[in-house]
């Protein structure tokens, strides 16, 4: 699709360079090229093009070797990755390699990864919520933290922009925390959520319960096919039906003629010239010779993933910067955040026997954060919240080993019992010692220090996660679920995939590595809009605001090339 330069002495230099092909970097590669800016693109790993490459995109679990469970050799390989059971025959060659991509954890966390172009935008929820002020302001309110510089009203023009170009379905709700994005048609609610739906609303006061807000196409878009509600978007989905760099993105920088792609392009470091006073290129191992190889540019975008950037930025040393780039407040590498996830409660319906639903819908239900959002749903056990994930379903009907004949054939293919499920995701405090730092006794493949990360959930998020089970119980319970059962997995960070802050935005350069604009403070032509980016959490999915951020620095950021300010 692209120009790729596999020859990397063919071409050195550039407008742009963006480090990362994943969400944030496949926006910023489509915006640069869209204003005229030859860009390069630098990715980790393999070149995925779009249908092309995903092989697995058909495939039925006969069609799999152990019905898609890995070999002991797969396993061996992502040895920290199954953790989260995410990993499968299907989907393997989408996450990263733990024996090739080692990290140490000094406390307990799972770190995921993809190391391909597009990311881990092909392997993401989906699930896509703006953020509004009570976000935005809520570090400042409650002094946690450093203020945003940023409030709802600079970032909300920029997520109606990229709403309409990505294509998100979902529902009007008109909920001041919640603020409503430029919808296409909501995907629909079973009949049993539906029904769950009707009773939490009447018998609880401020509580909501929508479908989920989706970055899938529930009607053709931009030459996009809509969602077949088949269920296997992490394997890449041949109609182009969500969002992924790979389908959406990356190719609308290619229509422009200005995209180059480097795969195989570790970014060891950004290069800063210390006479310049700004950064002027970045220096890349390639990852099948070892060669070292530097590529230069007028302005660089490191979105690389909330951790990697961080690392890039600690690994880019200088006279100027000796404890890495933009480091002068010593807040990069730290605030690290994650949201909690996996606890909540679980119940059976009864009635709808004969009632089904259509296909596999890629989607749950949502119901939005109700706690601390004013006065009158103040908490005095906790800061912040919480808000809910889950979805209505029949399972399969547990096969007898007992039965045999036409009758136990005839049994297996006659759909279980109605189940109904909730789990909460609760926004993680920005703690300055949940944090990562380069570790130079572990060394990758290619001999580059590793991380260590040292971070954990506390007191807060426990207390959240403590409410958020109670909630859940009550909730399935005066619905008419019988034997509701809660749960709390008690997992560490980095199950919900939702990284951040590991270089945040701030006021002040001396709290914080980014400006309102997402520019390093001392280095005004380096740009951060991934997941490092954040200065707090939420308790909704950030990638939308990723996204929102990511188009409103590139537009910062060719003004300012243009006014010869960077």
């Amino acid at each position: 699709m692209a120009n790729f330069n596999i020859d990397a002495k063919k071409d050195m230099t550039y407008d742009a360079i963006v480090v990362g092909s994943g969400i944030s970097g496949g926006w910023a590669a489509k915006e640069l090229c869209e204003k005229g800016l030859k860009t390069l693109v630098l990715e980790r790993g393999p070149i995925v093009e779009h249908v092309v490459d995903y092989k697995t995109m058909h495939w039925d679990p006969w069609d799999m070797e152990l019905r898609g469970g890995l070999t002991p050799e797969e396993k061996k390989k992502h040895y920290k990755n199954i953790r989260s059971g995410w990993v499968g025959k299907d989907t393997e060659h989408f996450w990263a390699d733990d024996e090739s991509n080692p990290y140490t954890e000094e406390k307990p966390f799972l770190w995921l990864r993809g190391h391909q172009m597009g990311g881990k935008s092909l392997l993401w929820g989906k699930q896509t919520y703006r953020w509004s002020d009570l976000d935005f302001e809520a570090n400042a309110k409650d002094g946690h933290g450093v203020d945003w510089p940023i409030r709802y009203k600079d970032i909300e023009p920029w997520y109606t922009y990229v709403e309409k170009f990505a294509g998100i379905s979902g529902e009007a709700l008109g909920l001041p925390q919640l603020p409503d994005s430029h919808f296409l048609p909501p995907m629909e609610l079973n009949c049993v959520e539906k029904h769950v739906k009707e009773r939490i609303e009447k018998n609880f006061e401020g509580r909501n319960m929508i479908i989920g807000r989706v970055a899938h196409l529930t009607q053709p878009h931009n030459g996009r096919g809509q969602c077949q509600n088949r269920n296997r978007c992490s394997r890449g989905c041949p109609y182009g039906a969500y969002f992924s760099s790979n389908a959406v993105t990356l190719p609308a920088a290619n229509a422009t003629g200005n995209l180059t792609i480097r795969p195989y392009s570790i970014v060891q470091e950004v290069i800063y010239d210390d006479a310049k006073g700004k950064a002027t290129g970045v220096r890349v191992i390639d990852a099948e010779t070892s060669e070292v190889i530097e590529f230069n540019s007028k302005i660089i975008f490191v979105n690389a993933s909330a951790l990697s950037t961080a690392h890039i930025l600690m690994n880019s040393k200088s006279k100027r910067f000796e404890n890495g780039l933009g480091n002068d407040s010593g807040e990069l590498g730290h605030n690290l955040m994650d949201h909690t996830y996996r606890v909540g409660a679980i119940g059976k319906v009864e009635g709808f026997e004969d009632k089904y639903y259509k296909g596999r819908r890629p989607n749950g239900i949502y119901i939005p954060r109700y706690v601390n959002i004013d006065e009158k749903s103040k908490s005095d056990k906790f800061v912040r919240g919480f808000g809910f994930q889950g979805s209505g379903y029949r399972g399969g009907n547990p096969a007898n080993i007992e039965s045999f004949g036409a009758d136990f054939k005839d049994s297996i293919l006659k759909p279980g019992g109605w189940e109904f499920f909730i789990t909460g995701f609760a926004e993680c405090l920005p703690y300055h010692d949940n944090k990562i730092s380069l570790n130079k006794d572990v060394l990758d493949k290619w001999g580059q220090p590793t991380l260590t990360i040292d971070a954990e959930f506390k007191e807060n998020e426990k207390a959240l996660n403590k409410q958020i089970q109670e909630d859940a119980v009550e909730m399935l319970e005066t619905a008419g679920l019988k034997d509701v059962m809660g749960f709390d997995k008690e997992h560490p960070p980095g199950y919900g995939v939702h990284e951040m802050g590991t270089a945040r935005m701030g006021r002040d350069p001396k709290t914080s590595v980014l400006n309102g604009f997402n520019q390093v403070h001392a280095a005004k032509n380096v740009f951060v809009t991934d997941g490092a980016c954040m200065t707090s959490s939420s308790c909704v999915n950030p990638s939308l605001t990723y996204m929102a951020l990511t188009a409103r620095a590139a537009d910062h950021a060719v003004s300012e090339l243009k006014k010869f300010n960077i």
